[in-house]
């Protein structure tokens, strides 16, 4: 459930940075909220002290938008200071807030806690009732503050994301982050990698002495490789498959992919391989991070 007078089209910012705040009573999922709005491309901070946000907000120099998490739990947390730190930033010419309350039902709230055997933080040495009424009385008038309103009471951890999705991430999606390795299968596997690309039937410019102690970023390397009459197919075979993929894994959710190429030791085809499909990702718009495991440990290895 949510309200419908908020504010959602990233288009009516007019430029200004954005700036959500994430709040609501313990086990509405806050945090979970606040890792959507991360993949969405967001600069997600929780549990900030209250002190600290003006002047967050004073040095910030990116555009980036930002997402703060703000817990009744925090030591200096006040329910009419935060009202009055919203006054003063929504009355700023430059930051487009918006206050994202995550709510749930008592008797959900209490059985969150109770299968989870976790305490109150408000109500530590009383039963999970009494701390959810008592944050639930400190934050109401936040509630009534609140530009999106979110129920959590029936959502599963999927449907709150296509509720965060819907009011805050451009066009309902949220970014995926692309990894893109290369590696010796001399020294296993990368760990945590989902696409695995064995490059080792390519020629290998190991067993050229001019190359040997060259590596696959440069050129004369990657000429080298990409004159195998295999490459090309091989290298667009590769990319489509991962044109095909990746919108999937992130209408599915995911924020980060990490795909890995590998050779016999890591130098020459893995990363000339890898350089390339960085390279066509980062053209059609993917974010995309590059690491080379052996040359980042500089230690030469047989390719």
């Amino acid at each position: 459930m949510t309200t419908d007078q908020a504010p959602t089209v990233a288009s009516a910012l007019s430029g200004k940075r954005r700036l959500v705040l994430v709040t609501g009573p313990s086990g509405a999922g806050r945090s979970s909220a606040l890792n959507v709005l991360e993949d969405a491309g967001f600069e997600a901070i929780d549990n900030l002290p209250l002190r600290m946000l003006p002047a967050l907000l004073k040095g910030q120099t990116t555009e980036r938008s930002v997402a703060l998490g703000i817990d009744a739990r925090n030591r200096d947390f006040s329910t009419t200071r935060l009202l009055d730190l919203i006054g003063e930033i929504a009355a700023s010419s430059d930051v487009m807030l918006e206050l994202l309350y995550l709510d749930c039902a008592d008797d959900i709230l209490l059985r969150r806690f109770s299968e989870t055997r976790r305490r109150h933080p408000l109500a530590p040495a009383d039963s999970p009732g009494e701390g959810i009424l008592l944050e639930k009385k400190l934050l109401a008038p936040i509630r009534e503050r609140a530009d999106v309103l979110i129920d959590s009471s029936n959502l599963n951890i999927h449907q709150l994301r296509a509720e965060v999705e819907h009011w805050f991430a451009p066009d309902g999606r949220h970014y995926l982050a692309v990894s893109v390795q290369s590696f010796s299968y001399k020294r296993g596997l990368p760990r945590s990698v989902d696409i695995v690309h064995d490059c080792r039937f390519l020629r290998n410019p190991y067993w050229e002495p001019a190359l040997r102690k060259l590596n696959g970023t440069h050129p004369d390397v990657a000429d080298f490789v990409a004159q195998d009459a295999r490459y090309k197919t091989f290298a667009d075979t590769v990319f489509d498959l991962s044109a095909l993929l990746l919108p999937a894994f992130r209408e599915e959710g995911k924020s980060h992919i990490a795909i890995a190429f590998g050779c016999t030791g890591g130098q020459h085809r893995s990363v000339t391989l890898a350089e390339d499909h960085a390279l066509r990702l980062a053209e059609q718009g993917w974010q995309v991070s590059i690491r080379h495991r052996e040359l980042d440990r500089q230690q030469p290895e047989e390719n």
